[in-house]
């Protein structure tokens, strides 16, 4: 038997003859360790992929998961004797990594075996299995409580950041597993969340879609739920990648574009050099600014003063100097527009993927660039940078809508069949420039947007599609369309130990697609959608409860994270908040509302104050 525990981050096993055991990586030591009692010592060896073939040939499938084999590496060099297992691998352009396992044994009556691995490459030393031994000598000299000790204070801190309680056991239950999966997965220091994480399978093959960065929308929905979900921290991982990498980003804007500013390659590699993909996507003009919009995210729920002047401001900006040059030319109504527009998905790697006018998606994200530059700007103190990016959203157009009033892909362009990506509907979420509250017009764009979609059916529709819809429909107040989402994701587009993997695994016939490739994105899009049902402050407004369903009565959250860097707890029993409490970090004007009531409170807060229901006076 095996058992996962979510609060300390650690397998346990037991196996026949009284053998158990526990496995764990350190949370925040590059090591894994293994700790086996109750049995001789045993032998242990690592075995190594098979980065080559006797004889060619091509295994690929659907998602592009070829043999490992057919990248066609020299085998590793294997270095193992006494108590370690070691194997070197080449790859490309003087590339190394090192695997390693070092193991101890105690006095033969305890029966007690440790082991701890680790892997290292050539960027920590030019000899990296000399540098990965050393690292797991240094670690088995160290007392083992010790180390199990600090390990589980780690995540002792990141389960006290934030929880939440619903009446939906299976719902309830995909947000624990995908809150660990979050926190397993995005450490600062180490490299962001790719398309598999830290879970590619050990099977000898390349994991699907090559696991790399896709910035079309996996690496984005990746980190949707760190900010409300209260782990900022943990975010900062893929923040602090996109700024150290920006240089390579930058050069290739020069190289491909000819232009000044920076826009970032849509699928890239460990360095966020591109390394290929659908043409219409991988050379989208609009992926920096998707990108840069999750340092505004953490920017407005961190109102961290520094990381805005230092970061955010400087990043925004040089996306926004990309755009400006990109959208130089203009249509044949005197709107700046793309030389070449595209909505990520649509039409898949055709030519008609490009579009003759900007689409909705493009047209999105370079509304809401410009919006966040003018903002942060001005917050800087820039007035005159704040006034010249006004003016420059001012000679873009508004977005394109049907008859009914929908979102189209573009102009004179709507959806014909269900399609997986809403690429169209960034406007509504996670953009906010549609938002439910702001005019009846709004609504009725919103509302007839959702409409369309569903109207299309789910027939081609993967996981994270149904997590995207949660997100959606909880901006339009729609606890019970948001529910029945994440219903659906959690039990058909989820295995066993709670992974994402596209397909319909039900027999239900949600989506046509029922194969199996593993993404992360749909999880952490999932958690995000549940945490806007409980919490939104997008419209500068915190609202509790906004979008649960009716049958939801006892309801629970604690420390979800709101914008303005409000920490909001929250009860609901019987259908009647029992308890709320706001808590400001640093200070500032707070609005909010409580659920099923139309007043607005407005609080001057200072930083540490709390706000309860008796500040009410109700």
């Amino acid at each position: 038997s095996a058992k996962l525990s979510l609060e300390e981050a650690t397998a346990s096993f037991c196996l026949e003859g009284s053998i158990v055991g526990k496995v764990y990586i350190h949370a925040n030591k590059p090591i894994g360790f293994i700790l086996v009692s109750g049995c001789d010592a045993p032998q242990a060896r690592l075995r190594p992929p098979l980065f080559k073939r006797e004889k060619a040939g091509n295994s690929g499938s659907a998602s592009g998961s070829g043999s490992l084999a057919d990248l066609g590496y020299d085998p590793p060099k294997i270095k193992s004797g006494g108590n370690r297992s070691c194997y070197e691998q080449e790859g490309w352009n003087g590339f190394r990594f090192a695997v390693c396992l070092v193991w101890e044994t105690s006095r033969e009556e305890e029966k007690l075996w440790r082991a701890a691995w680790t892997i290292a490459t050539s960027n920590d030393d030019k000899n990296p299995a000399t540098w990965a031994l050393n690292q797991l000598k240094s670690a088995l000299s160290t007392d083992p409580i010790d180390l199990y000790k600090s390990h589980k204070s780690w995540w002792k801190k990141y389960w006290s950041q934030s929880s939440l309680q619903v009446p939906d056991f299976e719902i309830e239950r995909q947000w624990y597993l995908d809150t660990y999966k979050f926190g397993a997965a995005s450490r600062r220091g180490s490299p962001p969340i790719s398309l598999q994480g830290p879970w590619t399978a050990d099977n000898d093959r390349l994991p699907p879609w090559k696991g790399d960065y896709h910035h079309d929308l996996n690496t984005q929905l990746c980190y949707w739920s760190c900010y409300s979900g209260n782990h900022l921290e943990e975010g900062l991982s893929f923040l602090d990648w996109l700024w150290e990498t920006r240089e390579n980003c930058v050069d290739w804007t020069k190289r491909f574009f000819g232009l000044p500013g920076m826009n970032i390659p849509m699928t890239a590699d460990l360095n966020n050099s591109q390394i290929g993909g659908w043409r219409q996507y991988a050379h989208s003009a609009t992926t920096g600014a998707w990108l840069a919009h999750h340092f505004y995210l953490h920017w407005k729920f961190s109102m961290d003063h520094e990381f805005l002047q230092k970061r955010a401001y400087p990043y925004l900006h040089e996306c926004a100097v990309f755009i400006e040059a990109i959208t130089k030319e203009r249509d044949e109504e005197g709107w700046r527009s793309l030389p070449l527009s595209s909505s990520p998905e649509i039409n898949s790697n055709k030519p008609e993927a490009w579009f003759p006018s900007i689409t909705n998606h493009d047209l999105a994200l370079i509304r809401k660039l410009l919006t966040s530059i003018a903002e942060a700007a001005d917050e800087v103190g820039k007035r005159n940078e704040a006034k010249y990016w006004r003016d420059i959203l001012g000679e873009f157009p508004m977005f394109s809508l049907g008859q009914e009033d929908q979102l189209l892909v573009a102009k004179g362009y709507s959806l014909t069949e269900s399609h997986r990506h809403f690429s169209h509907l960034m406007a509504i979420h996670p953009l906010n420039l549609i938002n439910w509250k702001e005019s009846k017009e709004s609504r009725e764009v919103i509302t007839a947007s959702l409409n369309a979609l569903q109207q299309l059916g789910t027939e081609n529709w993967c996981g994270y599609s149904f997590a995207w819809l949660a997100n959606l429909a909880a901006r339009a107040y729609d606890g019970e369309i948001a529910a029945k989402a994440l219903k659906i994701f959690t039990t058909a587009f989820t295995l066993r130990n709670g992974f994402h993997c596209n397909g319909d695994q039900s027999e239900e016939n949600y989506s046509k697609y029922h194969y199996r490739p593993m993404t992360l994105e749909g999880n952490f899009a999932a958690a995000a959608g549940l945490q806007e049902m409980l919490l939104q402050s997008h419209t500068g407004i915190i609202e509790i409860l906004p979008a649960i369903p009716s049958s939801w009565k006892d309801v629970s959250f604690r420390d979800l994270r709101a914008q303005g860097a409000f920490l909001v707890s929250a009860a609901m029993k019987d259908g009647q908040l029992d308890y709320f409490e706001i808590k400001s970090e640093k200070g500032g004007n707070c609005r909010f509302r409580l659920p099923f009531a139309k007043k607005t409170y407005e609080f001057s807060t200072k930083p540490g104050e709390i706000i309860t229901k008796k500040d009410l006076n109700v």
